[in-house]
């Protein structure tokens, strides 16, 4: 009997337009490969109902909270329903980027230096003290949102309390960073496959949302250009780094590198995007992939 899969997409968090463009081009990759594959948006669903409707399989097109942070997990792991990518725990834990950070530390991975702020210390935060541990610029993020949603970087120090005051809006714990200033490159996994890596340049300061999902000034180049050894040294790095916290199925590692060439951990994406502007497809493209059969392949590792 042929499988019925629901594709959850859209969804009520902040990258709800980024996973309704996912879900659609999954949907049609899906059903180019014949599966039964039908759309879902939890926004006005109720999940809990898949099992009821004779779903056998989810497919998680959804970014960000309530769908990329563990609880969707969770309620499909009581449902006895198979989905994609990461499990619980893993799905929990990426979501919270500094909780990551202390796990790669805990590993001997290399981030980025930092200080992590809580919404009780922005009162009183010291930002003379935080530049002069972490230098100029910087960037400040929301420790728990995706697609670069509230990030800001701070090129002089009157920057910094806005900076932080704006991604205090998208979250109640905030991660400072000391700015790199080598290239930005993505590492795609799947399955126990490590992908080629992806070199990402951005027409503007940082890959932001508009320069991920929007913008068409963005260049990616993959082969990203590293020599073979450095090659084989990221893509060890993000599979150490992508087993440390436990993933599996599929996901993406973003790493940078300093004007030295050394590379630092920024994040690990557990339902990456699968627009027109996507990463993940384009390595797999580069990899021998058709959209069509990357999404079957991430279908088949459900579990």
């Amino acid at each position: 009997m042929t499988e019925k899969v629901a594709v959850l997409l859209g969804g009520t968090s902040a990258e709800r337009d980024v996973s309704l463009n996912s879900g659609a081009a999954v949907l049609a990759g899906l059903r180019e490969a014949g599966v039964d594959a039908h759309p879902i948006d939890p926004k006005t669903y109720p999940v809990a109902q898949l099992k009821a409707d004779g779903f056998d399989k989810v497919f998680i097109a959804l970014h960000g909270r309530g769908g990329e942070d563990g609880t969707l997990q969770g309620l499909l792991e009581f449902l006895g329903l198979p989905y994609t990518g990461s499990g619980v725990m893993a799905s929990a834990l990426t979501m919270d980027k500094l909780r990551t950070k202390l796990l790669w530390q805990g590993s001997n991975l290399p981030v980025s230096p930092y200080v992590a702020l809580n919404a009780e210390q922005l009162a009183q935060v010291d930002t003379d003290a935080i530049i002069k541990q972490l230098g100029l610029p910087l960037i400040v993020k929301p420790s728990s949102e995706g697609s670069s949603v509230g990030m800001s970087k701070v090129n002089v120090a009157a920057d910094l309390l806005p900076a932080l005051k704006e991604a205090f809006k998208h979250d109640t714990s905030v991660l400072v960073e000391k700015w790199l200033s080598g290239p930005e490159f993505t590492v795609a996994i799947l399955g126990d496959e490590v992908l080629p890596s992806i070199r990402i340049q951005p027409a503007g300061v940082f890959y932001d949302y508009q320069a991920k999902y929007i913008s068409d000034d963005t260049q990616y180049f993959c082969p990203s250009g590293l020599s073979d050894e450095l090659e084989s040294q990221i893509r060890a790095l993000a599979s150490a780094a992508y087993k440390a916290v436990g993933c599996q199925g599929w996901g993406r590692v973003d790493v940078m590198q300093d004007s030295n060439g050394q590379f630092y951990l920024l994040e690990v994406n557990t339902a990456p995007g699968m627009t027109n502007h996507s990463l993940v497809p384009m390595a797999a493209r580069q990899h021998g992939l058709s959209f069509s059969q990357l999404v079957v392949k991430i279908l088949a590792l459900a579990d």
